[in-house]
């Protein structure tokens, strides 16, 4: 998923679908509405989506959407005057001073580069700008020129300066790029806006990216039913459903946005090792945590892992994190944490895979 001008329908083919009503959160004390205060803008090349259930606050919108902008426009790549096309542009030059929230979006994109082996490259920009898969000028760029840009892929050349808040990228050709991570961030920073405000329960979803706060208004400990998105169907229909209460869902797919050259289809989540998307067994991944910075990098990650290593690298989180994979013939595999959670939909197509059949 990246932070740039897509066409709706291209952005987000995993979008989870909310089956929602209100929340309850000891209800004596919060007046909850069944029709919630909404709002919905296109921002960051797709719709965002906020929805607040508790009565008398649908002030709180404002401010969370004013914050959701204020990031986007420091964040995107290929928009003038964001901090990172500012970076960019003194790559090999000199260091470039940054607000806080870039600071620490930069800090985390560089950990998760290290933690997953690269799966997961804040400096995939010279590959991605090549092929700019979900703009206009898409195109299969030729090999040599894949092959020079995989020079200029390294996320260890990013340097941080703690003390003066800088950072420089020393290789004059790289290109740092967050689209893998920034709605994660910016989902968490309009969750803060809104309980800031008072919010006890609203759904916030950044084109896919969604967060439920508080339960349902079915009961004070009913939480919210969730779609999954089923990647090769149109938007609405599900594999199956989960419930949650206070958590973030986050999903990535190969339909989300691709290019098709010669009858070949060419998905945007890029191995930073070959230069061309990842290809495995996987269709979509979608990852159950609690903040979604860490949700968004993690679908990623566990995308270039494949079913088998990316269910093992879940289940070995310590955290809560679990994870839906959908895999490309038809089988759906869940981490042992969403056992008794998880329901596949009836009528869905697909089938629980047998996990002693996994063999990548």
């Amino acid at each position: 998923r990246r932070v740039r001008k897509y066409l709706p329908w291209l952005t987000v083919a995993m979008m989870l679908i909310l089956v929602l009503a209100g929340c309850g959160k000891k209800a004596e004390k919060v007046k909850l509405r069944e029709e919630p205060y909404a709002q919905e803008k296109f921002l960051m090349g797709t719709y965002v989506r906020i929805r607040v259930y508790d009565d008398g606050k649908e002030s709180a919108l404002e401010p969370a959407f004013d914050r959701i902008k204020e990031l986007a426009d420091k964040i995107t790549i290929n928009q003038k005057g964001s901090e990172i096309d500012a970076i960019n542009a003194k790559a090999g030059v000199e260091p470039v001073k940054v607000s806080d929230d870039i600071y620490y979006l930069l800090k985390a994109a560089y950990n998760y580069s290290k933690e997953t082996d690269e799966a997961f490259n804040m400096t995939i920009g010279a590959i991605t700008q090549l092929w700019r898969i979900g703009f206009d000028d898409a195109r299969k760029p030729e090999q040599a020129e894949i092959d020079e840009a995989l020079k200029h892929i390294d996320f260890e050349k990013v340097d941080f300066d703690d003390q003066a808040q800088t950072v420089y990228l020393e290789d004059k050709d790289a290109l740092i790029d967050l689209g893998a991570i920034a709605k994660g961030y910016i989902t968490d920073e309009a969750v803060k806006v809104l309980k800031s405000q008072g919010v006890t329960c609203a759904v916030v979803d950044l084109g896919g990216n969604v967060f439920v706060m508080g339960n349902s208004f079915r009961g004070q400990n009913e939480p919210w039913n969730v779609g999954i998105q089923d990647p090769n169907q149109a938007r609405g229909t599900v594999v199956g459903t989960i419930k949650e209460t206070n958590k973030t869902v986050v999903t990535s797919g190969i339909y989300e946005r691709f290019l098709e050259v010669d009858g070949v289809k060419y998905h945007h989540l890029f191995n930073s090792k070959t230069g061309y998307p990842f290809d495995n067994d996987i269709a979509g991944v979608s990852i159950v945590t609690n903040k979604s910075i860490d949700g968004d990098a993690l679908s990623t990650s566990v995308f270039a892992m494949g079913t088998k290593k990316g269910l093992e690298f879940v289940e070995a989180m310590d955290d809560g994190t679990q994870a839906i994979f959908v895999t490309k013939e038809d089988k759906v595999y869940i981490t042992k944490g969403l056992e008794d959670n998880f329901v596949i939909g009836k009528d869905s197509g697909y089938t629980m895979g047998d996990r002693s059949e996994l063999t990548k």
